[in-house]
């Protein structure tokens, strides 16, 4: 199937591994000419690598102003933005008592004022050319808290909400907002939160019964990218193998 994407400049932020660079390989393969972006200048030389025609730019997108560079830089590189996929890394994990208030400020910088500052720079391009794809690589947490990780699923929920408002003030502008929310999936963050516990952690919560392919994520995450998708905004598509079990 063709998504209808050749030609399109796609950034995805944080994608020197992992989900992010799943989703960047996806887009790559459906002909988007693609920045890759991450903290580390030999990881993320050796993921462009692997990407024919990729460009690597190395970026910090943990707070405000390291994000709102990245897409400046992106941008730079590109000629221009048709694409945004906004990723960060995840706070540290823990409960209530693992935490003090200013631990949920910076979580709230990595996981919210990140993102809300790439769509503020991003977005006047997009409405001037009316046309354009932000998509935030968020979690399942968000409509399913798990415990364990109250940093995540506090800062995340809060992202979350400002996309589907954002997403109502830009859909006559022909760009969509939404985001994408992995469940379990064989990443070397998740083996590093549950270690050997993982696979019983898989067989009891994940009713698909293994972890989800990183792969399979970054293909889902073209689609609501792509042409095909331009009527699917203000969404929150988990991408779980079943785990979040609510009605929304």
């Amino acid at each position: 199937m063709d998504l209808g994407l050749a030609g399109r400049r796609a950034a995805v932020a944080a994608s020197s591994a992992g989900l992010g660079l799943a989703v960047a390989e996806a887009l790559a393969g459906e002909g988007c000419t693609v920045v890759i972006s991450g903290r580390d200048p030999e990881r993320l030389s050796r993921a462009a690598e692997g990407i024919p025609g990729t460009i690597p730019v190395v970026a910090d997108v943990s707070d405000a102003a390291g994000a709102e560079a990245f897409v400046r830089d992106a941008r730079d590189a590109l000629g221009g933005i048709d694409i945004l996929v906004i990723n960060a890394g995840g706070p540290p994990d823990g409960g209530f008592g693992s935490f003090e208030p200013a631990d949920y400020l910076e979580a709230v910088h990595l996981n919210l004022m990140s993102v809300v500052a790439m769509c503020y720079a991003v977005t006047p391009e997009m409405r001037d050319r009316r046309w354009g794809r932000i998509l935030a690589i968020t979690s399942v947490t968000v409509r399913h808290p798990l415990p364990g990780l109250i940093l995540s699923n506090t800062a995340r929920a809060g992202a979350t909400g400002f996309l589907k408002t954002l997403a109502t003030e830009l859909a006559a502008d022909g760009v969509t907002v939404n985001s994408i929310q992995p469940g379990l999936h064989d990443t070397a963050r998740l083996h590093s939160v549950w270690g050997e516990d993982l696979p019983a952690v898989v067989a009891r919560r994940v009713p698909a019964g293994r972890l989800g392919d990183a792969g399979d994520f970054g293909r889902v995450a073209a689609l609501l990218c792509s042409e095909w998708a331009g009527y699917v905004t203000g969404a929150a598509v988990p991408v779980d193998g079943g785990l979040a079990q609510g009605l929304q």
